[in-house]
């Protein structure tokens, strides 16, 4: 991994697009939406607090998680698209 994230940061590869509506119809790229899943590849050490004491991420590598749509920044490195966000954007984990 070439991304390290700082603080209660985490680096997460997002889901591929769905090319097929939920009824079997295939969508055209400017109809498909970005996803709001992916799973988590780094996690920062966490977030420092006003005592200096580290708040520890309660987000794991290598778990599904759930996002919202404007909760995130994409980074490119290399061939590879990653979408960075803090810990608590992320909604849920899929089990």
């Amino acid at each position: 991994m070439k991304l390290k994230p700082l603080h209660d940061r985490i680096v997460v590869e997002t889901a591929a697009k769905e090319e097929k509506s939920a009824g079997g119809i295939i969508l055209p790229d400017s109809a498909q939406e970005k996803p709001q899943r992916g799973t988590v590849l780094a996690v920062g050490p966490g977030k420092t607090l006003d005592s200096g004491a580290t708040s520890p991420v309660d987000v794991k590598v290598r778990v599904v998680g759930l996002y919202g749509k404007h909760s995130r920044t994409e980074v490119s490195v290399g061939e590879n698209d990653y979408t960075i966000l803090r810990a608590d954007e992320v909604l849920a984990v899929v089990n």
